[in-house]
This record gives structure tokens, C-alpha cells and sequence, in this order.
């Protein structure tokens, strides 16, 4: 198909270099105004404004800020476009002018981008809705960084109540740490289940000076922390995957007291059920095994924070969508990925829906900056990650690609006009 055909995404995206000022205003003004999970009301009245204005049939406050737009155009498919609001409480420790002015909040994983990108989409779609026929659908969501934001809105009556028709696609991104421009996927499996815990150390405590007379939970909590460490290294299999970290441990007040509780948090991350319940029983084993040998008098108390499902592509969507990514950007900026490790909760949206899911990375780092850290193997040390305080991604062409990979992937899922 010709660029020069009306119905071709070239006719439609070509508003996009007029619009992409505007965009990259929003992009600085929520990379400035972080908000946490379920906290997304500056995030969310922004979306809604816009989206009213472009013409979408807008619904607010599901489960509290997420933000919903339909657009009926005819017989066809529903097309449902994610993305997610919530930033994350990580202290900002870049240089750029729009860092974030909220102490301790920081759009650390790039949702920000991804309101930006789907905004524009949003726009340019119904701008060019004379090019496709079908249902759009656009859905801003709360609380992904919690885990529990896809199931609040499905919760609060996504489809049951036909908040949005349900769909018959479901198409999400998210922004990465490699070079600007690109695109990745990964089939089957793309990003793994997710399981956050809490254990509560129980001991006795008492006088920093006279040990012998408590039962010392840090000691008992620090044991279980470096113990837990071997449960993918000698409980997996090598050609498994799973990942264990332990991302908080709190305890005591002062110097000179031993207190009667220590709390760690973890994370397990697998791809596997049976993978799953077997680290989850491991933990739960050595947990209560270094009480034991400690002489507590009370076993550890286990409490599930929450937990992603795996992520899981379709296919058939995936190729397709890959085959539009394709033709318009070109073979050498699309490129498989493995499995990447973190987790996401846009799988429950199509799953709840019966409908397939693609979900696909989208390259966010300055291109120059990451050729040079790939060829000198310093991708690790150079190139921040998601969640760290200097992941910031750049607006050009991170925004220009993201808008056209949603308008893309979408038209090809549409009906034609």
C-alpha cells in the first residue's frame, strides 16, 4: 500500500509533526507533577480534558482515577489502547529543567510517556476516523506500580457495567532503556508473574548491653535474607528463570535496643507455575526454619502484598501488528527481546475480555548515548534502568515513535473506512 493512499497510516499520522510541540509540553508538565497509585488526579483530568476535546464518549473515577474514552465509528472491531498513570516514590537525581517539583515522587518506570504517547494517538485516530471503522477504545490506569490497578477498574465494572464495550484486541507499550526510535517483542511469555511478600520476624526483645536475655529478630531476619538468596541458585532448574529480591528490611528504633520484630519485603519473579509455588514454599520453609534455629517462640507471619500475572502475547497479533511496525518503520527498528523479568498488569484487561493481548517495549534513551554503552559493554553501568532516579526518558523520537506504534498497531486491528 502507497503512503499516498488515504487510508494508509501515513494519511493519518501526518498531523503528528504540528501536534508533537503540544506533546512534548505534557510529557514536562506530568514528568514535573508525579502522582502515585490511586493519587493520578492531576494525570486524570488532563486525559479527560483531552480526551472530551477530541470528541471520545469520556468516563472518570473508575476504580477512583482511571479514565476511560470510546470512540463509535461504524461497524468493525473494538480496539482497546492501554496505558498506565501512576508514578513511583523514588527521589529524582536528574539534570534535566522539567525534573520532578514533588519530594520523593519520581515517573522513575516512564508511565508518563505513556499517557503522552496514547494522548496523541488518541487524537490523531479520531482526527482520521474517515480512515477506519470500528470501536476505539482508550483507557488510562491507575496503580499498575501496585499491581492491583487493571483489576480495580475490571473490579469497578470495565465491562460487566459496559463502562467500554469489551473488547476484541487489547494493544499496550512500554517505554525501555535502549535506543530511542527502536521497538521490541518478545512472543509467548513477555514479562513475568509477580509476587510481593512480607514477613514479620517475631523475637524477644530488650537492652542492647544484654543480648542473652533476647530473642534477636535482626539477626534471625538478616539470616533468612542472605539464606533466601540460594533459592534460585541451588533450588531451580538453569533452564528456568526466577528472581528473588529482597527490597526492604525494617527493624528497631534506636542503637541501643534490640526490638521484638524485624519486617523484610520481597519480591519472587518466575514464568512458570510450577516455578512459582515452589519458590514461594521455599521461602516460606527457610523463613520459618532460621526462626527455629534463633529459638523464637513464634513462627514468622507471612502476608501477600500482591501479584502480576505472567504476561503473555498472542501470536497472531503479534504478528500482524508486527508486520504494520514493519512496513512503516522499517526492519531495522523492530527487533525481538527476551523476556524481560519485570511484570505488568495489562494481560488482566484482555484476559477478562477473552481477547488477545500484544504488549511491546518501546526504545526511550538518548540513540547516541546507547551505541556507545552496547559497544563498550557497559549497558549495565551507562544506560539507567525503569526505577532508578536517572531514568528519564528523552522526548525526541520517544514520543514521535510511541504515537505512531499505538496509531499504527490500532489502524491495523480496525476495520478499514
Amino acid at each position: 500500500m502507497s503512503d499516498r493512499d488515504p487510508s494508509s497510516p501515513a494519511s493519518v499520522l501526518e498531523p503528528l509533526d504540528a501536534r508533537l510541540a503540544d506533546l512534548v509540553a505534557l510529557y514536562e508538565d506530568l514528568h514535573r507533577h508525579p502522582e502515585l497509585a490511586y493519587e493520578e488526579t492531576r494525570t486524570a483530568a488532563e486525559a479527560a480534558r483531552r480526551l472530551t476535546a477530541y470528541g471520545y464518549d469520556v468516563t472518570t473515577g473508575i476504580a477512583v482515577t482511571g479514565v476511560t474514552g470510546v470512540l463509535r465509528n461504524g461497524p468493525g472491531p473494538v480496539v482497546l489502547l492501554r496505558a498506565d498513570m501512576d508514578a513511583l516514590p523514588v527521589s529524582e537525581n536528574s539534570d534535566v529543567p522539567y525534573a520532578s517539583t514533588v519530594p520523593g515522587r519520581m515517573h522513575a518506570c516512564g508511565h508518563d510517556v505513556h499517557v503522552t504517547c496514547l494522548l496523541g494517538a488518541a487524537d490523531l485516530l479520531a482526527a482520521g476516523r474517515d480512515r477506519w471503522s470500528g470501536t476505539l477504545v482508550v483507557l488510562f490506569q491507575p496503580a499498575e506500580e501496585a499491581g492491583s490497578g487493571a483489576r480495580a477498574m475490571l473490579d469497578d465494572g470495565l465491562y460487566s457495567k459496559q463502562l467500554v464495550p469489551v473488547p476484541d484486541v487489547v494493544l499496550a507499550q512500554h517505554v525501555a532503556p535502549f535506543g530511542a526510535g527502536l521497538i521490541a517483542y518478545c512472543p509467548g511469555a513477555c514479562m513475568a508473574a509477580a509476587d510481593a511478600l512480607e514477613i514479620t520476624f517475631h523475637g524477644t526483645g530488650g537492652h542492647g548491653s544484654r543480648p542473652e536475655t533476647t530473642v534477636d529478630p535482626i539477626l534471625m531476619a538478616a539470616a533468612f535474607v542472605q539464606r533466601v538468596q540460594s533459592v534460585v541458585a541451588r533450588e531451580i532448574a538453569a533452564k528456568e528463570q526466577a528472581v528473588v529480591t529482597v527490597g526492604s528490611f525494617h527493624a528497631g528504633d534506636t542503637a541501643n535496643v534490640i526490638p521484638d520484630r524485624a519486617v523484610v519485603r520481597l519480591s519472587v519473579r518466575s514464568f512458570d507455575a510450577n516455578v512459582r509455588t515452589a519458590v514461594l514454599a521455599a521461602i516460606e520453609r527457610i523463613a520459618r526454619a532460621e526462626a527455629a534455629a534463633s529459638g523464637a517462640s513464634e513462627e514468622p507471619e507471612t502476608t501477600m502484598l500482591g501479584s502480576f500475572p505472567v504476561t503473555v502475547n498472542d501470536d497472531a497479533v503479534l504478528a500482524a501488528v508486527n508486520a504494520d511496525f514493519t512496513r512503516h518503520f522499517g526492519d531495522q527498528r523492530v527487533f525481538a527481546f527476551d523476556p524481560a523479568t519485570g511484570s505488568e498488569d495489562a494481560g488482566l484487561l484482555a484476559t477478562a475480555a477473552e481477547a488477545p493481548l500484544y504488549y511491546w517495549w518501546l526504545g526511550g534513551w538518548d540513540p547516541d548515548a546507547f551505541r556507545t554503552a552496547l559497544a563498550a559493554g557497559r549497558l549495565a553501568q551507562d544506560i539507567p534502568s525503569n526505577h532508578s532516579p536517572r531514568f528519564v526518558p528523552v522526548t525526541r523520537p520517544t514520543l514521535s515513535t510511541g504515537v505512531q506504534a499505538l496509531t499504527v498497531a490500532a489502524l491495523g486491528q480496525l476495520g478499514r473506512a
